[in-house]
């Protein structure tokens, strides 16, 4: 498949054809990693890291609220 580069700002940019990127689960503001190799550019999904996956899965109904736990018992300043 041929695709066009184009000019974005200061760099180039090209777009990933639909197919491809649901084939590799690549969506809008999907971190990729770019690596030139031989004559050519390999580009890979960047796999999230298990503190960012767990994070994603925060929602209003699995977050809790914050809770008190008596008095202070340091120096904390609160």
């Amino acid at each position: 498949m041929t695709v066009a580069v184009k000019r974005w700002g200061n760099s180039l940019a090209l777009r990933i054809p639909k197919d491809i990127a649901k084939t590799l689960a690549v969506q809008d503001s999907s971190l990729v990693e770019l690596e030139i190799v031989e004559d050519g550019l390999l580009l890979k999904p960047k796999k999230n890291s298990r503190l960012e996956e767990l994070v994603s899965k925060i929602d209003a109904t699995n977050l809790h609220k914050e809770i008190e736990t008596g008095e202070r018992v340091g120096n904390e300043e609160w």
